[in-house]
């Protein structure tokens, strides 16, 4: 179950219950009084959510557009998470029929999990890039001080995959072309930052009428936000300048095998970022948690599973869901409860014809465990249009 508190003190609960008919889950969106929560006397009314006509929701709004996610009785900390993907004038029938050196050479180039490079192991990467890195970690001093201590090992995670749901793949779309994609996000630094600036948060004197420390805010103007909004975009450009490595790191393997390759402008977009947009006539902090920006042209990456399709699309620009859509099929089953249901032998059947791990490590992330991509994507008709489909037949994870 799943919480969202509004600076008015209302709370809305998003509920996912198994359907008896077919067994299938139901999402739905209740709206109640919360006597728990208020700011300073903020009187505490309900809202209103507009009726569901198939009993499922993905989001809601509010007049106060200001909201704090709760999961699981905890304020998450996000991630600066985004995608980007690559189309290149590969033909599916130039790749090998075993692919398990280029997984072998792309987890040599691209450390994983909680390996990092070494001082010299991002020589090989653009000029450009390497810019964009000195740039970035010459800003480094000017973050809070609680991570002074881990610049070095900051540096040397910037082209690095980590673990959990992101992902190195090979694909392919409806026309045999080869893509690469990625998906990855600040590493531990944007969640030291984070933790830092909620430690911070809950010892401000205008969050003393809170029941819960874990909602406490920061207020515009203040020096703590200022401080906040700083180190928070530093952190996002971190997870940007991160991705942009490892594609040049990746590209390298790829030319390697064959020289003569040539790559397509990248596809970049964040799913896990705060944005200053104007929505309604009001200037808004608009935080994307699991979501993508979708304006009218944008372009975008929803990924599935590791052993199903994502999809390029194109942004209509809606403005009912500040022009945002859904950035992927989302988990439906925890971690320990997908280990616990399902088997080796049962990974291996879900990811058929894909070269990428099948053992006890990734088991938590057996297709299964996913949404369906194809519920998500008919569900979002009216947010973006779909201008590839791919599938992967290669996938690297941590």
């Amino acid at each position: 179950m799943s919480y969202a508190f509004a600076a008015t003190g209302c709370r809305s609960v998003m509920r996912a219950d198994v359907k008896e008919t077919d067994g299938k889950l139901d999402y739905r969106v209740f709206a109640h009084d919360n006597t728990k929560v208020g700011i300073n006397g903020a009187p505490k009314t309900p809202i209103t959510v507009e009726p569901s006509t198939d009993g499922f929701k993905y989001c809601f709004t509010t007049s106060t557009g200001y909201w704090i996610m709760r999961r699981g009785g905890v304020i998450a900390a996000t991630g600066n998470c985004g995608m980007a993907a690559v189309k290149t004038n590969l033909i599916a029938n130039k790749l090998p029929s075993n692919l398990s050196k280029i997984r072998a050479a792309l987890e040599v180039a691209i450390p994983v999990g909680f390996n990092e490079h070494t001082d010299s192991g991002k020589d090989s990467v653009e000029d450009s890039t390497k810019a964009e890195i000195s740039g970035l970690m010459s800003r480094f001093k000017d973050l809070t001080g609680k991570v002074k201590d881990i610049e070095g090992k900051a540096l040397k995670q910037i082209g690095t995959l980590g673990g959990g749901n992101h992902f190195i793949e090979l694909c392919l779309d409806t026309e045999n072309n080869v893509w690469m994609m990625l998906h990855s996000g600040s590493r531990n630094i944007g969640k030291t930052l984070a933790e830092h600036h909620m430690s911070i948060a809950k010892t401000l004197r205008h969050n003393d009428a809170l029941e819960d420390r874990q909602l406490a805010v920061f207020l515009a103007g203040t020096p703590e936000m200022t401080s906040y909004r700083h180190d928070l975009y530093w952190a996002q450009d971190y997870a940007r300048i991160n991705r942009m490595v490892m594609l040049d790191l990746y590209k390298q393997v790829l030319r390697s095998l064959w020289p003569s390759i040539t790559f397509d402008p990248g596809i970049f977009c964040h799913h896990n970022y705060v944005a200053e947009e104007k929505h309604f006539g009001e200037d808004l902090f608009v935080t994307r948690k699991g979501a993508i920006r979708a304006q009218q042209g944008d372009m975008g990456i929803i990924p599935g599973s590791m052993g199903t399709k994502s999809f390029i699309v194109r942004g209509k620009g809606n403005p009912d869901s500040l022009n945002s859509a859904s950035h992927g099929a989302g988990r439906k089953m925890s971690r320990s409860k997908a280990k616990a249901k399902y088997t080796l032998e049962d990974l291996a059947e879900a990811t058929k014809g894909v070269e990428c791990r099948k053992d006890q490590g990734v088991l938590d992330e057996i297709p299964m465990a996913y949404k369906s991509i194809d519920r998500v994507m008919e569900n979002q008709q009216d947010l973006v249009e779909i201008v590839a489909t791919l599938k992967q037949v290669l996938c690297v994870k941590g």
